[in-house]
């Protein structure tokens, strides 16, 4: 388009001159001025199309103007300027923008007029005629050459260019991915020129070294905290050696606690000339590394726990019977205090087994736990009544129910079992001076919720991470089963408990405390569940 506008002017110009020279007519200057004006307006309001039509209005507008106008030049003043080239012009845009057709076809168009030039010519002057009609032929052929190799490299072109938008659409969909990745992954992600720049980091990086708190934001330098000296030197000695290296570090920034680190790098090569290096650092926490090691740990050992488990339930209750024999023998009170121990300690080893045996029940039920719909508010009155008997304090249980006449799909048994481990754990780590409170109630979604909260000191990070992993308790005496089986019992019903920090009125005084809560799964959930699904 621009091109055009260049030739109306350069051909404007050629009419002035001619004209003031006596060889012109107001005819051709009206005519150039046309032209410029069309071609200024398309410059200014076209708008990029695709190149695969045949035909379409653009040919009038654009082509075919070309064609008409240097036409009527050509025709009307062809004794003093050869308009001849200028038809290359609208046969390399129909080349380039349309298909080979529409450029075949332009050319032939062409040719045409200049065959018919050159009869028009041999009609005045005979002499002329094979002269006019090689020259004209030859430039028709040249033309034809001239639009389909055209026609062909544009082709090449916008395949490649087609290829190129593809590669970069697949390109940006992988950083995308790539970015996705990294944001969520676990282990802490920097990337460090050679300057000591942070460029990038994820959050956990922004977690482990919580730069955020000293006012930092990307990009930084490494080393302006001199707490960060460790990493910065790690950095270094992997830009000097050239490879990947690996530490464990222990980072103190200012007042904020230590932070023990697994770190390592990686070098990512400049892959353009000129180009420099990226350090990639990767960063763990230790003890969420040895707290991963330890799980897997004890999850193998109660594997085989429970195995070993069925073989001392029976031995363990022949020591029971033979204990309680042996104490309706006994009269001393020293050797009554003695069995008093072994019972206490049997029992205790009694529970610990019926909990490893839980666990392997609960784990092969598989994906989903058979239930029946019980009234939520008279199942846990009646649970919670059994509970405070059986510890003899029925104050022990305060009780809120405002779930109505909701009932909720469990098995019975197992929710038994899920409010009694809620209410033991409450019970050890709860001042016994003030109850246990249970509530039920509806959330905003519907879905019925019971919660046991407790009073009590705020639990560690450390504990709340790992509250309902196996064999994992905060208490030497407890075999950390409860709140797993809890969870998997919960999952099997398609129920969901967590852990939280509540505050609440206890004697005309807020006090903090613990509350564990289940949310069952809601009517909505469920409909959709079991609802049919239409295949259309």
């Amino acid at each position: 388009m621009t091109a055009r506008v260049v030739i109306a002017l350069v051909l404007l110009a050629a009419q002035v001159s001619t004209l003031v020279m006596g060889q012109s007519s107001l005819l051709l200057l009206g005519l150039c001025i046309a032209y410029l004006v069309a071609t200024v307006a398309m410059r200014m309001l076209s708008q990029p199309r695709g190149r695969d039509m045949v035909f379409d209005p653009r040919w009038v507008a654009t082509i075919g103007l070309d064609v008409a106008t240097f036409s009527a030049l050509h025709f009307m003043q062809g004794a003093t300027i050869n308009y001849t080239p200028l038809f290359a012009l609208p046969v390399l845009q129909a080349a380039v923008l349309g298909a080979l057709p529409l450029a075949l076809g332009t050319t032939a168009l062409v040719t045409l007029i200049l065959l018919a030039d050159a009869w028009r010519w041999s009609m005045e002057f005979p002499a002329d005629t094979t002269t006019r009609m090689l020259q004209s032929g030859l430039a028709g052929a040249g033309l034809f050459i001239v639009a389909y190799l055209t026609n062909h490299l544009a082709l090449r072109l916008s395949r490649q260019e087609a290829m190129a938008l593809q590669s970069a659409r697949e390109a940006r969909v992988q950083m995308l991915v790539n970015e996705l990745v990294i944001e969520h992954l676990s282990d802490g992600v920097l990337v460090i020129d050679q300057q000591l720049v942070v460029n990038a980091a994820n959050p956990s990086a922004r977690h482990l070294l919580e730069w955020e708190l000293l006012g930092r934001s990307l990009p930084f330098a490494l080393d302006a905290e001199p707490g960060w000296t460790p990493l910065a030197d790690l950095v270094l000695r992997t830009f000097a050696l050239g490879g990947a290296q690996r530490a464990e570090l222990n980072i103190q920034v200012d007042h904020l606690p230590v932070c023990h680190l697994q770190a390592r790098t990686q070098l990512a090569d400049a892959l353009a000339d000129g180009a420099q290096s990226l350090c990639v650092l990767f960063l763990q926490d230790r003890r969420e590394m040895e707290a991963r090691m330890r799980t897997e740990k004890l999850a193998a050992m109660g594997r085989m726990s429970a195995a070993v488990a069925h073989e001392i339930r029976n031995p363990l209750a022949s020591i029971s019977q033979a204990n309680a024999l042996l104490g309706e023998e006994l009269a001393d009170p020293a050797q009554q205090r003695l069995v008093a121990m072994v019972q206490q300690n049997a029992q205790r080893l009694s529970r610990i087994v019926d909990e490893i045996l839980d666990v392997a029940r609960v784990e092969h039920l598989g994906a989903s736990a058979a239930g029946v719909n019980l009234p939520l508010d008279d199942s846990v009155r009646a649970m919670c009544g059994e509970w405070t008997s059986q510890h003899r304090n029925p104050q022990a249980v305060l009780l809120s129910l405002a779930a109505g006449t909701r009932e909720v799909r469990f098995d019975p048994e197992h929710l038994r079992r899920v409010l009694v481990n809620l209410l033991d754990n409450a019970w050890q780590h709860a001042d016994h001076a003030r109850p246990i409170q249970v509530s039920t109630s509806l959330n905003g979604k519907g879905a019925a919720v019971l919660q046991v909260w407790s009073e009590g000191p705020q639990l560690e990070q450390t504990v709340q991470r790992h509250l309902f992993e196996p064999f994992f308790s905060s208490r030497s005496r407890s075999s950390g089963l409860g709140l797993y089986i809890c969870r998997e019992l919960c999952e099997r019903h398609r129920a969901t408990i967590s852990h939280e920090r509540l505050s609440r009125y206890q004697e005309n005084r807020k006090v903090g405390g613990n509350a564990f809560t289940v949310t069952f799964e809601s009517r909505e959930d469920s409909a959709s569940r079991a609802a049919p699904v239409s295949v259309q």
